[in-house]
Parts: C-alpha cells; sequence; structure tokens
C-alpha cells in the first residue's frame, strides 16, 4: 500500500485556560485519500491525578461530558448536534480549529502513513498514553 498524507492535532485540556497548562487527552487523525477520520482520548487516572494538580476543584464530569460529545463528533453521530452531520473533512476542521476553551486542540501536523487507523494509535500511545 502506497503511502498517503494525513493530517492530526493533540487534544489537550487547559483546567486554568489564562495558565496555559495543559494535559493530553487525545488525538484526532484525518486522512482525506483513505476517507479516514479517527479520534482516541483518555482520561484515566494519569490524566485526572495531573489535571487535579493544576485544578484541584476541577470539574470532571463536565471534561468526561465534552470528550464524549468530541468521540460522537468524530463519528458522525446523527445524535450528536450539527457538527457531527458535516462531512469527515469539515468535523475535522472544526474539531482541530483554535479554541479558547478548556478543551483545546494542537495545531494540526501532517505526514505520511500507510495505515491511518494505526498513525491514530501509534500518536496516542506516544503523546497521550506515555506522556
Amino acid at each position: 500500500m502506497r503511502p498517503e498524507p494525513f493530517e492530526y492535532a493533540i487534544l489537550r485540556v487547559t483546567p486554568r485556560v489564562e495558565r496555559g497548562e495543559l494535559v493530553n487527552v487525545g488525538v484526532v487523525v484525518f486522512c482525506r485519500t483513505r476517507s479516514y477520520l479517527g479520534v482516541k482520548l483518555e482520561l484515566g487516572a494519569r490524566q485526572l491525578d495531573a489535571l487535579r494538580a493544576l485544578a484541584p476543584d476541577l470539574d470532571v464530569s463536565a471534561i468526561q461530558a465534552h470528550l464524549e460529545s468530541i468521540r460522537r463528533m468524530a463519528a458522525g453521530d446523527d445524535g450528536a448536534g450539527p457538527v457531527a452531520k458535516l462531512a469527515a473533512p469539515e468535523r475535522f476542521r472544526w474539531l482541530s480549529s483554535p479554541s479558547s476553551t478548556m478543551i483545546q486542540p494542537s495545531d494540526v501536523h501532517g505526514g505520511l502513513t500507510e495505515d491511518p487507523g494505526a498513525e491514530l494509535e501509534d500518536l496516542f500511545d506516544r503523546l497521550v498514553a506515555s506522556s
């Protein structure tokens, strides 16, 4: 299989936007030529410990709800609102657009891949699970 271009953004939680401290909680990957849009998210013990150290009064249930909303939008879930109804390229652009909210994407990065699903797993392992 020939390598194809793909794009990705890291999804991060910043409990206090004004301080700019970030904890990686996910990755979103888009590969137009393979018609692939995938997201992998984790708000596990490691991320929660880091977030609570930054903001002891953090509303964890609100973050979990927002992350679930992101998961549903990326999947194109009909019940996830108008963004979920957009085509995959527009959903990726929406999910990776700069934001001033508690959940923020990184800049969009790119590369070449033969398997965007495997790329998502690798990026997640390197940038979220092990960070």
